[in-house]
C-alpha cells in the first residue's frame, strides 16, 4: 500500500514535466555558487540539528545507504547503496548486516574500513570516551545494543528488538560515517570525510568553501570543481543577488510564495520548484518555567492560534494544517482533514476558542488592564522571525503580551535544548517520514530534541509499539492514536506545515528537490553545470 501512494504521488509530481527532453552527456568542471541563509554553527552533522550545516556539509560524507538523489519522494524503496555495497537481516530481524566497498579513503588518504563505522554508532550510543558534545539524535539508535566488525568490510548491526524502519534512518543527511581518528572537536572546524567534496574553509558569517574530491570511490563523480556558499543573512538582498545572476542556487527551501512571484517576473529563466519540507511551525512552551508551569495557561495560549492566519500571510493560503506527521498526499502517515479537525485545538471556530482561553486567563487574574508580559524566543533569520511576529498578534488576543526575543543561529538549538526560555516560536524539520524518526525524536521522554521536556510514559509505550509493528495499517492506526494523545495534552503545538520553494539557474543540471524532507538531497555528487 505504501509503495502504491508513493508511485501514485510521484506520478502527480512528474506528470507536469512529462516532455520529452533530450538527454545531455555530464560536464567536468566549473564551481557551483551558492548563498547561504544564515551564521551555521559547525560543520558537524551529527552534532547539529539544523539544515543550516546539513546543506553544505553533506557532499563531504557518506553513508552506509542513502536515499535516492534522483528520485522526489523519499522511501524505503528509494535506498540506495553507498558506502554498504549491500545489506541484509538475519532470521531474527535484530541483526543487519553491511558489507562495505572495498578500497575507500578518507580526504586524508587513510583507509575507510568497519571500525570507522563502529566508532560511528559508538559516539552515537555514547560507548566512546571521545562522544559528541552535543547529540540530538542520539535517541534514534536507543534500540541499538550493539555494532560488531567481521574483518575491514563487515559491520552488523545488533538491535534488542525488531524495528522495521531501522535501516531508513541510516540513509538520511543527518547519517553520515565518520572516521575513527579524527576527533569529535576537529570535526565541528575541519570536518574528513569519504565523500564527493573537501572541506576547504570556514568563515563565520562569511561563507564556506569546498573543492573536488580527485581521489573520490564513486569513478567520474563529483562533476563540480568545488562549491563556494557566500553568507547572506538578509533574505531580500539575497534573492536579489540570485535573480542577477551572482548565485546558481538558492539556499534549499529559501524562497516563500510570494518571493516566488518576483523570481518568476525578475528571473524567469530560474528553475523554482515548491515543495513540502516536513518542517512545522510549532510553539514551544517551557513547562518548568512559571507561570507555564500551570498546564491551564499553556492550554489558553494554544487555543489563541489561528493556524488560517499564519497560512494565510506566510503562504498565501499554501501551507498546510496538520498534526505531528507530515499531511497527505506527500506524508505517508498524516492524518486526513476530517480526522484532524477533531483533534483538541484545531477548530475553525476560533473566537470560540479564543473566549475559552479568555476565561482561563481572567480565572487565573490577568484582563486587558493586568496582562500577562512573556519573551517569546526564537532563531534570528526570517522564516523563524516571520511567524513569530504573527504569533505574538495573536497572543494578544487571551491577555498574553509577547516581546520578540531573537536568537543566533549559533546558539539557538543548544539554547532550547537545555530549557533557557519560556515561550518560543519554533521550527521542526523532520528528516525521515517515518513515525519512529519524528516520534522518538520530538516526543519521547529520552530524547535530547525534546524541547518541551513533554514525557508521557503511555505515549512512550505506544511509541515503542508503533515502532515494532510490520503491518502498515495497524502501524498508521496506532501513529493516529499517538497524534490525538500529543494533541491533547498540548505537547507541542503545530501550527503548520511549510511549502517552500528552493530555485536554481538553468544551467545547474542532474539535481532533484526532495518533496518529503529537506535534509537528504544534498550530496551534489550528481550536479554538473552546463556553461
Amino acid at each position: 500500500m505504501r509503495s502504491k501512494l508513493a508511485f501514485a504521488v510521484a506520478l502527480s509530481i512528474a506528470a507536469p514535466g512529462l516532455v520529452a527532453t533530450p538527454v545531455l552527456a555530464q560536464k567536468q568542471g566549473g564551481t557551483l555558487r551558492v548563498y547561504h541563509r544564515d551564521n551555521l554553527p559547525s560543520g558537524s552533522i551529527h552534532e547539529e540539528a539544523t539544515i543550516s550545516t546539513v546543506q553544505p556539509f553533506m557532499g563531504v560524507f557518506n553513508n552506509l545507504v542513502l536515499f535516492d538523489q534522483q528520485k522526489p519522494l523519499n522511501t524505503p524503496e528509494t535506498i540506495m547503496p553507498d558506502l554498504a555495497d549491500s545489506w541484509a537481516w538475519d532470521a531474527t530481524k535484530t541483526k543487519l548486516t553491511f558489507k562495505l566497498h572495498p578500497g575507500v579513503k578518507w580526504h586524508d588518504g587513510k583507509p575507510f574500513t568497519a571500525k570507522d563505522v563502529q566508532c560511528t554508532w559508538n559516539k552515537l550510543t555514547g560507548k566512546d570516551p571521545d562522544d559528541f558534545r552535543k547529540n540530538p539524535r542520539a535517541i534514534w539508535w536507543q534500540n541499538l545494543k550493539e555494532v560488531t566488525v567481521d574483518g575491514d568490510l563487515e559491520a552488523t548491526f545488533v538491535l534488542n528488538r525488531p524495528q522495521p524502519s531501522f535501516l531508513s534512518m541510516f540513509a538520511s543527511g543527518y547519517t553520515p560515517v565518520y572516521p575513527c581518528h579524527v576527533s569529535t572537536k576537529d570535526m565541528r572546524t575541519n570536518p574528513i570525510g569519504t565523500g564527493p567534496f573537501k572541506f576547504v574553509e570556514l568563515k563565520r558569517g562569511d561563507s564556506v568553501k569546498f573543492v573536488r574530491n580527485p581521489d573520490y570511490w564513486k569513478k567520474g563523480k563529483p562533476y563540480l570543481d568545488g562549491i563556494d556558499w557566500k553568507v547572506i543573512e538578509n533574505r531580500s538582498t539575497r534573492v536579489l543577488a540570485f535573480v542577477a545572476g551572482e548565485f546558481d542556487m538558492t539556499f534549499g527551501t529559501d524562497i516563500t510564495i510570494p518571493l516566488l512571484k518576483d523570481i518568476n517576473a525578475q528571473a524567469p529563466q530560474a528553475v523554482c520548484e515548491l515543495a513540502p519540507s516536513y518542517v512545522s511551525i510549532n510553539l514551544i512552551i517551557n513547562p518548568k518555567a512559571a507561570p507555564f508551569n500551570d498546564p491551564t495557561i499553556r492550554k489558553a495560549m494554544a487555543l489563541a492560534l489561528d493556524r488560517k492566519t499564519f497560512i494565510d500571510i506566510l503562504s498565501n493560503g499554501k501551507d498546510d494544517i496538520s498534526g505531528v506527521m507530515l499531511p497527505p498526499p506527500e506524508g505517508v502517515w498524516g492524518m486526513p482533514p476530517e480526522m484532524l479537525a477533531a483533534l483538541p485545538g484545531y477548530s475553525t471556530d476560533i473566537e470560540k476558542s479564543r473566549a475559552e482561553a479568555r476565561k482561563i486567563m481572567e480565572g487565573l487574574g490577568y484582563s486587558e488592564s493586568k496582562v500577562l508580559k512573556v519573551k517569546v524566543a526564537t532563531r534570528n533569520i526570517s522564516v523563524y522571525r516571520d511567524p513569530a511576529v504573527i504569533l505574538i498578534d495573536q497572543l494578544k488576543k487571551v491577555y498574553i503580551d509577547g516581546e520578540l526575543e531573537v536568537v543566533d543561529t549559533s546558539i539557538w538549538h543548544a539554547k532550547v535544548t537545555r530549557g533557557d526560555y519560556s515561550v518560543g516560536l519554533n521550527l521542526t524539520g523532520v528528516s525521515v517520514d517515518d513515525p519512529d524518526v519524528n516520534l522518538y525524536e520530538n516526543y519521547s521522554c529520552n530524547s535530547e530534541r525534546n524541547l518541551t521536556q513533554y514525557c508521557n510514559k503511555d505515549v512512550d509505550a505506544l511509541i515503542d509499539k508503533q515502532s515494532q509493528e510490520t503491518d502498515f495499517d495497524k502501524r498508521k492506526k496506532i501513529v493516529w492514536e499517538i497524534e490525538r494523545k500529543l494533541a491533547e495534552d498540548l505537547a507541542r503545538p503545530i501550527i503548520n506545515y511549510q511549502r517552500l520553494a528552493t530555485c536554481w539557474q538553468p544551467q545547474v543540471k542532474g539535481f532533484v528537490l526532495h518533496r518529503n524532507s529537506i535534509y537528504n538531497n544534498w550530496r551534489y555528487e550528481d550536479v554538473w553545470l552546463d556553461k
